[in-house]
């Protein structure tokens, strides 16, 4: 299966260019995991609800996430990302990811 890899709103854009080289890189693999894995490990995607999923990516003791969701099963639509800096994912972080995804959602 290969998918293809959107993003809306320009938020992920805005994290993922903020990012280190290396980071990029990481993020880089992991999406094309996305693209041509049926099935991607726990290490690099987590099911969060509602059909919102955070791609996760560790690099040098820092942990980053970035929200998507699957549109028709083909479709990864990358949302907002950020730096991790607890255990748990923040809540307004995935707040704001379900809020870009209605807004998604309403444009399409």
């Amino acid at each position: 299966m290969i998918r293809s890899i959107v993003t809306f709103g320009g938020y992920f854009e805005e994290f993922y260019y903020g990012l280190s080289e290396r980071v990029q890189r990481k993020f880089d693999y992991a999406l094309s995991l996305l693209k041509i894995a049926d099935k991607v490990s726990k290490k690099f995607v987590k099911h969060i609800r509602d059909g919102l999923y955070e791609l996760r990516i560790e690099m040098d003791g820092n942990i980053y996430r970035a929200f998507f969701i699957f549109d028709g099963g083909k479709i990864v639509v990358l949302f907002n990302g950020f730096q991790k800096k607890s255990q748990k994912t923040p809540p307004n972080e995935i707040e704001k990811a379900l809020r870009i995804k209605e807004e998604y959602y309403a444009h399409k």
